[in-house]
């Protein structure tokens, strides 16, 4: 039995004042996920007029829950820095994986978006369905 090597995660970092853009190319999960996030650390306290960070993930192969917990992390600290995060280039088993775990529109949706899509007073999202308030228990017992 012949067994693969593992993919390592390479980074590419370009920068200006304003823009930040890494490229990966590999795989994104447990074995690479630190040292990606310790690249993007880096950037957004490096850089303190930094307004967008881009990564360029048409070279990216695998993304394990390692991986999506690491983008999910890295989305939440562009938030907290005021930093609008792009996920360019996003091979279909990327978007799929987003898809499927229902973090698509809070990786690439803009802060703004994200916070205009809540319901005015309810704090449930505005996409939230009749069929999902309905299928809510509302009594003590778990009944409606």
């Amino acid at each position: 039995m012949t067994t693969m090597p593992p993919a390592h995660l390479r980074l590419t970092t370009v920068d200006t004042e304003d823009t930040v853009r890494i490229e990966l190319h590999g795989d994104l999960d447990y074995d690479t996920a630190d040292s990606f996030l310790a690249e993007v650390t880096t950037a957004l306290a490096t850089h303190p007029r930094l307004e967008h960070l881009h990564l360029h993930c048409a070279g990216l192969g695998t993304v394990d829950s390692m991986g999506l917990s690491i983008l999910l992390m890295v989305r939440r600290r562009t938030g907290q820095a005021g930093v609008r995060l792009h996920l360019d280039d996003r091979p279909a088993a990327l978007d799929r994986l987003l898809t499927i775990t229902g973090s698509l529109e809070y990786l690439t949706g803009s802060s703004s978006d994200a916070a205009n899509s809540a319901s005015p007073g309810t704090g449930e999202p505005a996409a939230a369905s009749e069929e999902t308030r309905a299928a809510r228990p509302t009594g003590p017992d778990g009944t409606t």
